[in-house]
């Protein structure tokens, strides 16, 4: 069992006008809001908590009754922020960290990622996806070592807003407000940060055509 946060705080900048009257996590792709896509690639983990901002009462009342925690930020506090301020839920261990703005198709996040986690080689591990498999753009990222490790040297992959992190040094990050990066980059620089891949498809959905693009892969894979 792993314990998992889903990311579901951001302003939606991107998805206005649609997130003037609601959270991004709850615009709705295929007939269920995002918070739903992100919970069914993490379902098994526990515990698990869940970050709210913009409209929250919305997202805090969808979720009512869920065997989660709703954790209300103000100010909003980043990824690496939020994450921190959820350890009094979720323990000190490593931690399944979810995007809640993504569609996917084939085996879900926490299978592929808890198949490949090995936290004797690795400090992190994230989820990458062949730009071949996206729906839409998708940043490349990351190139894979031939050990696993990540590297950017050479940018094949894209991040597909899901991992694994191991949680001790956000004690040592200064900052109130910061990203995942300031766990990342060390990692990254001493090899231990690794990455796997997902073999599925995957559609980023932060902006209001990216929502039909989701829907039609998801519909091709139905």
């Amino acid at each position: 069992m792993i314990a998992a946060m889903v990311f579901a705080a951001g302003l939606g900048t991107r998805m206005r006008p649609l997130t003037d009257a609601m959270p991004k996590a709850m615009v709705r792709v295929a007939g269920r809001p995002l918070i739903d896509h992100a919970l069914e690639q993490v379902a098994g983990a526990a515990p698990l908590a869940v970050n709210a901002h913009h409209h929250a009462g919305q997202l805090q009342a969808h979720l009512a009754g869920r065997d989660l925690t709703v954790l209300v930020e103000d100010p909003l506090l980043e990824t690496g922020g939020g994450l921190r301020n959820a350890m009094g839920v979720l323990g000190d261990g490593p931690v399944l960290t979810m995007n809640a703005d993504a569609a996917w198709t084939g085996p879900r996040a926490i299978e592929t990622l808890a198949a490949a986690w090995d936290p004797t080689r690795m400090d992190g591990l994230l989820l990458l996806v062949d730009p071949a498999r996206t729906a839409g753009p998708c940043g490349a990222d990351f190139g894979i070592a031939a050990d696993g490790a990540l590297t950017r040297a050479a940018r094949p992959l894209g991040y597909t807003g899901a991992g694994i992190v191991k949680t001790e040094a956000l004690a040592r990050v200064p900052d109130r407000v910061f990203s995942l990066w300031e766990l990342w980059r060390p990692m990254l620089a001493a090899g231990r940060l690794h990455g796997t891949r997902h073999p599925g498809g995957w559609a980023d959905v932060g902006t209001p055509e990216g929502i039909a693009r989701a829907e039609a892969m998801l519909a091709a894979a139905a």
